[in-house]
This record gives C-alpha cells, structure tokens and sequence, in this order.
C-alpha cells in the first residue's frame, strides 16, 4: 500500500481495545514451543487474560481453521478482540473470512471498527455487500472502516460502490471513502487498467472531498496518465496553491520520460523566483534525463538565488561541458557564487579529470592557480604541471601549487615536497611548503617507508626545519618515526629535545612507553619530568591490559623523583572507573612515601569503595591502617 492510503487511525485505535496486558517474559517463552492444538486449550480454558492474549498472537503463526471457532467468539471480547483478529487476519482459509463477517453482522461501536479493518486486510470479496450496507451506518468511525475495507478490496464491485458514494451521504465518511477510491485506483493501475485508474482518480481529485484526498488523487492521476499526464502536472506547477505546486514538484521526480525534464526546462524561466529555486531542485534529481542547457543557463545569468540552486544542481548532474561555465563563474566578485562553483567543480564525475588535467596544462590568468586549486581538490594526478608551477613568479600561484602537491603527490614523488621545505626556492614559500608535505605524509600508504625518507633527510636538514621535520615525522607515527624521535630526544640538539620530548609526550600508541620511561630515567635533565608525565598519561589514557597499566604506574612512580609525579600516579589510581586489587596494593604501598602519604590515603580510601570487600582487600586496608 502506497504512502497516500495511510491506515485510519479510527481503525487502528481499535488494535488497543483491551488496555495495558502485562505479559511475563518465562510465560511468553513457553507459549512459542505450543502446538496449535495446545494454544486452543489455552484459549478455552481458564489461562490469565495475558497468557491468551499470546495464544492468539502464536496462532498468527501456527494457526489453521481448527482454531477459527476459538478465536470468533473472542471478537466481541473488548479486551481480546484485536488480539484475535491478529490470527484471523493471517489464517488461510474461507473460514476466517466467514467468522469475520459473521462478526461484523452483529458487532457494534469500535469492536465492529476493528473487524471491519479486518475485512480489508484480507480483501474478502465476498464482504462487498455488508460493507456496502455498513458504509451507511450512523456510526462514522463504522462507515469509514467499511469505505477503507472496500477500498483494500479493490476489486470491480467494491469500486463501484465507492465511486458512487463519493458525492453521497453521509458526507462525514467521504475522507475515507475517497481515500477508499484511492486505494481502488491504485489497485486498478498495479493490474495494467490505467484508464480506470485515471478515471477513479479524476473522480476524486474534481469531487467534494477534503483537500489532502485531493492531493492524493492528482499525484495518481499525473502518474496514471504516463507521459500523457504532463499537462496536468504542468497545471499543478502553475497551480498558485502551494499544496499542489508541492504535489506537481514531488510527481515530477516520480514520472519518468523525457517530457517531463521539458516541460520542467520550459517552467524554469516563466515561474516565480522561489519557485524556480524548487524547481531546480526537482530537476536535479532527474539525472538520467535532466535537461542540463537549461540550468546551465540558470546558473550562468538572473537573480542569485536562482543561480545558487543551479551551481549546485550542476554538482549532482554536470558533466565536462560544464566545466567552462562552473571555472568562469568560479572567478567572479561575488563569494557565495564562487564558493557554490568551486563546491560543484569538486562534485562533478570523476570522467571530467582528464579535461581539467589538459586545461591545467595551458592555464594562463586568474584561471591558472584556480585550475591547480582543483586539480588538489579531485586528487588529480598532475605531478608534472604542478612541479612547473612552483617556478612562478606568483606567490599565491606557488602556494597553491604546493597545497595540491600535497594533496595528490604520490609516495614517489614525496621528494619534491621534502626538497621545498629542506631547501625552498623561496623562503616566503617554507610555510606552505611544510603544509603540504605534513599533509603528503600522513596520507602514505606504507608510513614506514615514508617515515624512513623523510628521517634520512633529518640530518642535511636546515637548523630552522628540522623541527618541522620531525613534527611531520612524529604525525606520520609507526616504529621508524619513533625511533627517530626518541633519538632526536636523546641527541645533543637542545632544541630537537625539546621538541622530540613534547612529541613524545603527546605520542599516540603505547610503544612510545619506553622510550618515554629511558628518556625520564638517563635522558637530558631538563626533559626528564616531562618524559614522565607522557609515560604516565599512556598508562592513564591508552587501552591497556590492567596487569601492564598497573605495572607502568608502579615504574612511575619508583621512578618519580618529585613528590608532583607521584601526585599523578595516585590521581590516577584514585580516578580509575573499575578499579582492580593490584591498583589498591600500589596506592597502599605509596603509604610508605611521606611525601605523599595524604594523597595515598585518599587513593586507598577511594579505590576501596569500587572494591568488593574480598579477604585480599580487608587484609590490603588493615595493612594500611583502615579497617573497612
């Protein structure tokens, strides 16, 4: 069923009749191991009200006509009702069909609404004529049941009757019986009779029904019609009610043919501003037929919001002959049109790359460093016109040639980028040149070989950038690169030990622990503590086994050499969500440092009350002098 034959919700309160049941979950688990004989014992006999309820539920499943009889008389159960018509409405067979009708003889009030949904649901045929006469009934929650029941049935005598109910009483219940005629149009277009569809939906949408059934009935109409429905959809777009300006643009999405992209293309430039920035829309999600010179031309010249929704539909569906517009626009004054443009140039398919590469090649102008901005955008690989451009005179050019080098630069090529920022041609480039080759780097696909290059370069270094080496060096991350931060902690460069120390220390992976811990123990004064305090931060934040976290904050804080970093081990200890025995062992040992015996206190204390009070534990806080 479509979203336009939405379920009543008249009909759909009945489903909740009997109330809150509480179900007990063993109960429950029980029930799904019955066989169908055992679950109609249940219903017969004198099981609790929630215990039949999931008989009825099981039987959906294993049910058959056997269970019909039991199952009938609970209809005009109020508080088992909808749970029977769960299984009825599932079980084969002519019987269900009959007990169902039967019921609906004698019911009244939401009862009656409930199995009358029920009808529908199975599409009894043979309940035409008692849902012909209920479609009557004072009660208009039980005739708007019947006009959906007859609309789920679909068939030629039920379509009859709510065709010719439509412009008849009792006008309350003419929601849903044309949202019933809905139901049999679209029922009617599904078997091939597309007339019939059109003419049940034209019924409708011309008939004095509310505003939504309208809605509804002209969507069907435009899409029964096919292609023959353009005019009508036309109509709607022009339609000064928004509603169905709203139901012309979703259709159109909806019906295929590239008639419809026409009759969009011939609207684009007659209709309103706000409308055409809709319509725009609506055309780029057409992509396969869309007519592209049309919002080309929109986003080339007019009003600016209607360019802006253009620039961006070319993103969605423009192709190479785009290019030229979307470049020249990219270069205007006007900085929400650029940004728009160069946003669809990094958008348009992958097949336009070879064509921006040729014209990177012959660049000239304010289109030159455009063009290399979004050969780095794509990823494009134009190594060698992009190396050309570091040599010109241009700064902004030079720039942006080296944001692009780092962005589409190969493993290979990396050189080039190391050779800028070792020895940049022009020293007002370094910073760029950096830049490029930090984003270069981390990118790698074999960071070892990668870290490897830029280490080897390390050394023949400048003074002033080989700190920016080793930075890049640290962010590409992986055995080499430690190993050569850890030495450049150790070396004789006062200024690569401060910075390979602050490196370390914000290293991202447990290895750098012991490097950590050597340089805190035999490693240039002035760094030690801070070479400490990374060693502990490891074993505070990284996911660690708990024996190797505990294990590292015991070497830390025998290594502690100041009362501060001892201070931080037992934050730590005291902070932990979960705890464990070994963790309360060292804060209790910590009692033994004078210097730090009130903060070990308050780490025990702490520890102990996420501990489960085992033997190991009252004897730990005996020890310590607190009996919990």
């Amino acid at each position: 069923m479509s979203a336009f034959a939405r379920n009543n919700m008249l009909l759909m309160s009945a489903l909740v009749l009997a109330g809150a049941i509480v179900f007990p979950s063993v109960g429950a688990a029980q029930l799904t191991t019955k066989t169908e004989d055992e679950l109609i014992a249940i219903l017969q006999g004198d099981a609790p009200l929630s215990e039949k309820a999931l008989a009825c539920k099981h039987l959906s499943v294993k049910g058959s006509s056997k269970a019909v009889p039991v199952l009938a008389p609970l209809l005009a159960d109020s508080k088992l009702a909808s749970w029977a018509r769960i299984a009825l409405e599932v079980i084969p067979g002519a019987a269900a069909d009959e007990a169902l009708r039967n019921a609906a003889e004698s019911l009244q009030g939401r009862l009656l609404v409930g199995v009358l949904h029920s009808i529908g649901v199975r599409r009894d045929a043979a309940a035409v004529d008692l849902l012909t006469t209920r479609l009557q009934d004072n009660d208009v929650e039980v005739a708007s049941a019947a006009a959906l029941a007859l609309g789920r049935i679909g068939n030629e005598a039920a379509t009859q009757v709510l065709r010719k109910a439509l412009s008849g009483e009792p006008k309350q219940a003419r929601n849903t019986v044309a949202e019933g005629c809905i139901l049999c149009a679209e029922r009617a277009l599904a078997e091939g009779r597309a007339a019939d569809a059109v003419a049940i939906y034209d019924e409708v949408r011309l008939g004095d029904v509310p505003y939504q059934r309208i809605l509804d009935a002209t969507r069907g109409a435009i899409l029964a019609r096919g292609t023959e429905g353009v005019p009508l959809l036309v109509e709607q777009l022009r339609s000064p009610n928004k509603g169905m300006f709203q139901i012309g643009l979703s259709t159109a999405r909806e019906l295929p043919g590239r008639e419809v992209d026409q009759a969009l293309a011939a609207e684009l430039p007659r209709t309103t501003l706000d409308r055409a920035v809709l319509l725009i829309a609506a055309m780029a999600d057409r992509p396969e037929t869309v007519e592209l010179p049309a919002v080309m031309n929109a986003a080339a010249q007019g009003p600016k919001p209607v360019r802006l929704a253009a620039l961006t539909a070319l993103g969605k569906i423009g192709d190479a002959s785009c290019l030229t517009l979307l470049l020249d626009v990219a270069l205007e004054a006007d900085a929400e049109l650029t940004e728009a443009a160069k946003k669809s140039l990094a958008e348009l398919p992958p097949t336009v790359d070879p064509e921006i590469a040729a014209r990177l090649a012959q660049a000239k102008g304010k289109s030159y460093p455009l063009l290399i901005e979004l050969v780095g955008m794509r990823r494009i690989e134009a190594t060698a016109a992009l190396v050309k451009a570091l040599d010109h005179s241009d700064k902004a050019v030079r720039g942006a040639a080296l944001a692009a080098l780092g962005e589409t630069v190969s493993q290979q090529g990396l050189s080039v980028l190391i050779t800028q920022v070792v020895s940049p041609k022009s020293a007002d480039d370094a910073a760029a040149a950096q830049k490029a080759l930090k984003a270069a780097a981390v990118r790698m696909p074999d960071r070892e070989a990668c870290a490897a290059e830029l280490s080897a370069t390390l050394d023949r270094a400048p003074a002033a950038a080989r700190p920016v080496l080793l930075d890049i060096i640290a962010q590409v991350g992986g055995t080499k690169a430690l190993q050569t931060v850890g030495a450049a902690a150790r070396g004789s460069d006062p200024q690569l030990q401060d910075v390979a120390s602050q490196l370390l220390g914000k290293w991202m992976t447990p290895d750098a622990a012991p490097v950590l811990l050597e340089l805190a123990k035999t490693g240039p004064v002035n760094f030690q503590v801070r070479a400490l305090r990374g060693y502990i931060r490891i074993a505070r934040q990284m996911d660690l086994p708990d024996a190797q976290r505990v294990a590292m904050l015991r070497t830390a804080f025998e290594s502690a050499r100041q009362p501060a970093e001892k201070k931080v081990v037992l934050e730590v200890l005291k902070t932990r969500p979960k705890p464990s025995v070994d963790m309360l062992r060292l804060a209790v040992d910590a009692l033994q440092s004078p210097d730090v015996k009130e903060d070990a206190i308050q780490a025990v204390e702490a520890i102990a009350q996420k501990l489960e009070k085992t033997d190991e534990v009252k004897a730990l806080l005996a020890k310590a002098g607190l009996n919990q």
